[in-house]
């Protein structure tokens, strides 16, 4: 029976080293895969932490960018604001100007207008005496002193003006 177990205890040998083997190499299987899940996770925590940062970088970058867009929209408008505030005010004072003119012009146009209705009121009247003197003439009603007052007073146009 010795024998039998020799060739029993034989027969386990191979079945026990191939066992052990199996056994190595699964823990070997297990090491590796575990190095590579550690790996993996150490890469995908990496590569998270560097999104984080990107985000974080560019989230900066915008809120710059834009606070730099603000700040130029702010500043256009208040140079609109200074520019159409000072073309109110050259507007304001041209039609002051302009006012002032019209108004300087009115007064001299109703001072030349006075003198001439001033110049014909005078010639119309001087016209009407000697056209009443020359019909009471005519008609004999000028006393004798009259008749020698009365001048026939002739009042031409050009004499008007130079007045």
């Amino acid at each position: 029976m010795a024998s039998h177990q020799d060739q029993s205890y034989k027969a386990g040998e191979p079945k026990g080293h191939a066992q052990e083997k199996t056994g190595q190499m699964a823990d070997t299987m297990k090491d590796k895969a575990q190095a590579a899940k550690d790996k993996a996770s150490e890469m995908a925590g990496s590569a998270r932490d560097r999104t984080v940062e990107s985000k974080d970088q560019t989230g900066s970058y915008v809120s710059d960018k834009a606070g730099a867009v603000k700040d130029k929209t702010c500043e256009t408008a208040q140079a609109a604001k200074e520019k159409t505030g000072g073309a109110m005010q050259a507007t304001k004072e041209k039609a002051s100007e302009m006012g002032e003119s019209a108004k300087e012009t009115a007064v001299a146009g109703k001072e030349k207008t006075g003198g001439l209705m001033s110049s014909a009121a005078e010639q119309v009247k001087g016209m009407a005496q000697g056209a009443t003197e020359a019909v009471k003439n005519t008609f004999g009603m000028a006393g004798a002193d009259e008749e020698e007052k009365t001048t026939t007073t002739r009042v031409t146009r050009s004499s008007a003006r130079t007045e």
